[in-house]
């Protein structure tokens, strides 16, 4: 599956395609065409009945070092989304972890081989589920003029400065809330020393010192809006989510040096005792011209969250439509009622669904 990765576990082209106007007279639609385009695996599929219309699919969150299959695999949503008409061009991204920026690149440099071999395409949109939300909406700030519009599922439509604190919070809080956790490095989730650890790693640690502090690791849940027996899987993904952040960028792109915290229980301790870390200017610039969203839209977006999805927490959900409502986005995204639970829970009539919402 790669809509995205379970936070608890988180343990093409050979010959030319039929064109639009030209189904085969057979509804078996033709074999997917896969390759690699500067490094990063893809995936082709056409319908033998297609509408002219191109999904360029953005997958979600993949662990480094997850093993890969020799040829890219269709996302689960794949098969509804032919059965509609449309045809999918799926990219692997040139790279694992947090790969966003890899991820917009090669959407891109896929985008133009599919239109290189089928250049009668009527539209092409892109469509995001969880990291790949925040791939759909970098793509449709950056490349307006290829798209009629785009639908990120269950996103993590943040800036990267935004995500990059977040992830930062959640480790500098869980090393002052659970100290000298036993199998985790002495100097805590957030040091470098935790950079090279993969969350299957992490997670029976981090789990064994909340289940020891019941009380804290609540405090911890409420203030990170997850459920309490997610915890662990949170703290676990967030960390290789912010040691690649801090990879990619050459530095420590965030700071908390002025950073005031509320909502840790005794505050006042809280505040005391958390490590504080400078940011290195350029990381930070580095991670914003990588991962810095605008806001400012000129094509349609829709956007659609999942119930109880303990990835995606409740205060994600308003940052990029306040974003593009202080930009003057035009026109604004349109956001769809939660279907679905947990993390990217969408029915595939639903995925489908909320592409078609997306306005003409």
């Amino acid at each position: 599956m790669r809509r995205s990765i379970s936070l608890a576990l988180l343990i093409a082209l050979a010959l030319p395609l039929p064109g639009w106007a030209k189904a085969p007279p057979s509804d078996a639609p033709p074999p997917a065409q896969t390759g690699q385009l500067q490094g990063a695996p893809w995936r082709i599929d056409v319908p033998t009945r297609w509408n002219g219309e191109l999904v360029m699919l953005a997958h979600g969150f993949e662990p480094a070092g997850t093993p890969r299959a020799a040829v890219w695999p269709a996302n689960d949503a794949t098969p509804a989304l032919l059965k509609a008409g449309y045809a999918v061009a799926q990219s692997g991204y040139a790279s694992q972890g947090w790969a966003v920026s890899d991820a917009i690149a090669d959407t891109e440099r896929l985008r133009q081989h599919f239109l290189s071999a089928h250049p009668r395409t009527r539209h092409s949109w892109v469509l995001g589920f969880s990291m790949g939300g925040a791939v759909a909406i970098a793509t449709l700030e950056r490349y307006p003029q290829h798209y009629a519009g785009g639908v990120a599922l269950c996103g993590a439509n943040l800036p990267g400065e935004v995500l990059a604190r977040e992830m930062l919070t959640t480790l500098l809080a869980f090393d002052t809330l659970f100290p000298s956790a036993a199998g985790l490095p002495a100097d805590g989730l957030a040091s470098t020393a935790a950079a090279t650890l993969p969350q299957q790693a992490l997670y029976p640690a981090i789990e064994a010192a909340v289940q020891s502090r019941p009380a804290l690791a609540a405090t911890l849940a409420a203030r990170l809006e997850v459920p309490a027996d997610q915890l662990a899987g949170t703290v676990s993904l967030h960390a290789p989510i912010w040691h690649d952040l801090v990879r990619r960028s050459g530095g420590v792109p965030v700071g908390n040096r002025a950073t005031v915290y509320a909502g840790f229980g005794d505050d006042a301790a809280f505040n005391a005792s958390v490590r504080r870390v400078d940011a290195d200017p350029a990381a930070q610039a580095r991670l914003r011209r990588q991962l810095g969203l605008s806001g400012a839209l000129q094509r349609p977006l829709v956007i659609q969250y999942n119930h109880d999805d303990p990835t995606i927490s409740a205060r994600f959900e308003g940052v990029y439509t306040a974003l593009a409502a202080s930009a003057g986005a035009t026109p604004p995204p349109t956001v769809l009622p939660r279907a679905g639970e947990g993390h990217c829970g969408f029915a595939d009539s639903e995925v489908v669904r909320a592409l078609q919402a997306v306005p003409r």
